[in-house]
């Protein structure tokens, strides 16, 4: 249980944080669109490799297949009061193909390895180009942490 008392992070603390967080964490929701369909939001195991968010689907989902038609997404770490918010592009890596670090790391993570399912899997990796973190209203000032892809602390 958090504290509901908010103490303003300056910049530098709030990435720090925010790394911290995607080290650690199990769960990440991630939305996709459809142009059709429109939004679709799922939770997923994910993997933070210091640069970017790698996640497993099947390749049939409509998760994956909204990726292919439209790859902009946004993802949030589970946790209302301390928000985590990123934006990029995702890429689809098919795990035959998947680069072997990786997916030998997601695997190694999860102690579940896609590659070996008979059924098709799909990796999704988002380098995230925005990444918003703050909590509470104190914090909403100075909320984005990165944009275009560079840490702006």
């Amino acid at each position: 249980m958090h504290s509901t008392e908010i103490t303003r992070r300056d910049g530098a603390e709030r990435r720090r944080d925010t790394l911290e967080r995607l080290g650690a964490e199990r769960d990440i929701w991630l939305s996709t669109s459809h142009p059709e369909h429109g939004p679709h939001q799922v939770p997923l195991w994910f993997r933070w490799d210091g640069q970017a968010v790698w996640m497993c689907t099947g390749v049939n989902s409509a998760t994956a297949r909204n990726v292919r038609a439209e790859p902009r997404v946004r993802l949030a770490l589970p946790d209302t009061f301390d928000v985590v918010l990123l934006q990029g592009e995702a890429e689809c890596h098919p795990a035959p193909e998947v680069p072997k670090g990786p997916a030998d790391a997601f695997a190694g993570k999860f102690g579940w390895d896609p590659r070996t399912e008979e059924a098709p899997f799909v990796y999704l990796c988002v380098a995230p180009r925005t990444i918003r973190a703050w909590r509470g209203e104190p914090e909403l000032r100075g909320r984005v942490v990165m944009r275009d892809g560079v840490w702006l602390a």
